[in-house]
């Protein structure tokens, strides 16, 4: 028997990658609804060959739906996640809402697997920031061969991180400075079309931004709380996938041949590194791909035990609606779910 799923914020997305990474990877399903707030009710979204319409969040029951996953803002999430847990319906949230709870796991499967049976306490499961996943991906078999003490990551992050509208701002900018026309901004603070944006989410009391500060509470609650990181989270005129140029400390020897070798065998990496033109990923190669890319492997000679490393992967898939579906997965390969029995 297969499992009754409900994707929240269908129509973003998120939410259509949700409903086909389900449909590709052949999660067991029963039965898919889409879901979304009412101005979205009737939309039209696609699950494989079929076609779904979209209902209403604020009516739908859950008391018989297995798995509920939740791309639909933190603000949609904080009212309605802890409702639909109470419903015993296990809530898979992509937003930032509950990833500093205690008790709700924040998951990477490939990097705390173990962590996901704490789920119960409130029948919710956090994704990570797209930003941190890509990244523990690549950290934790390093990590587990010669200890991260330090880590200093800058980010390039693409614009569909903010969202549709976020892409439709660097094509209507883009398209605005070809033809000389008046360059708006709405959804970025300054231009993004052929610039650079130092500044991701609000701006906090210590001068770090919010989405620099999640990377650290991220990386400490899923990898390991002695690990020091520092972040600067830059936006940059890219539609798919985040880039990382990563820098990491580490307490025992590793060479860039060591590290190459372990990554190549780490699940979800993948090594590109050549050290000739062209031997590494860009954005536009990882978009529409499930590994997190890794090129430029080489040793730092400015610290004891230091790599640099340059880290790529498509956001709206491992950074969000592939890894919710892992998490899917995962509570059913470890038994920790069983569909509910229909009604006689």
């Amino acid at each position: 028997m297969g499992f009754k799923v409900a994707v929240v914020g269908a129509t973003g997305n998120v939410g259509r990658e949700m409903l086909n990474i389900l449909e590709e990877r052949g999660f067991p399903i029963d039965e898919i609804v889409a879901l979304a707030s009412r101005r979205s009710q009737g939309t039209e979204v696609s699950f494989g060959d079929r076609t779904l319409k979209v209902k209403a969040l604020d009516t739908y029951d859950f008391s018989d739906t297995d798995i509920c996953i939740m791309s639909a803002g933190g603000n949609v999430s904080k009212e309605w996640s802890p409702k639909i847990g109470k419903q015993g319906c296990v809530v898979i949230d992509n937003s930032s809402a509950f990833r500093y709870d205690q008790d709700v796991p924040l998951i990477v499967p490939e990097v705390n697997p173990d962590a996901i049976s704490g789920f119960a306490r409130k029948n919710i499961i956090a994704n990570p920031n797209c930003s941190t996943a890509q990244m523990v991906v690549a950290l934790k078999p390093l990590h587990d061969a010669a200890t991260i003490k330090r880590v200093v990551v800058a980010t390039y992050q693409s614009v569909s991180g903010a969202g549709k509208e976020g892409m439709d701002e660097l094509f209507t900018q883009t398209r605005a400075v070809f033809v000389a026309d008046q360059v708006e901004n709405k959804k970025f603070t300054k231009r993004i079309a052929f610039n650079v944006i130092p500044h991701i989410d609000v701006f906090l009391d210590d001068g770090f931004t919010k989405e620099e500060w999640k990377m650290v509470a991220e990386t400490k609650k899923m990898l390991d709380p002695k690990i020091k990181l520092t972040a600067t989270c830059v936006r940059v005129p890219v539609f798919i996938g985040h880039s990382e140029a990563v820098n990491v400390e580490f307490e025992k020897p590793i060479t860039a041949d060591e590290a190459r070798e372990i990554l190549r065998e780490a699940p979800g990496c993948q090594v590109i590194d050549k050290r000739e033109d062209g031997g590494y990923i860009t954005p536009v190669e990882s978009a529409g791909e499930d590994a997190t890319y890794i090129s430029r492997i080489r040793e730092d000679s400015t610290v004891d035990n230091g790599l640099s490393m340059w880290i790529v992967s498509d956001n709206l898939r491992k950074g969000a609606a592939l890894n919710a579906v892992q998490i899917a997965e995962l509570l059913v390969e470890r038994g920790l779910i069983q569909p509910k029995k229909k009604a006689a």
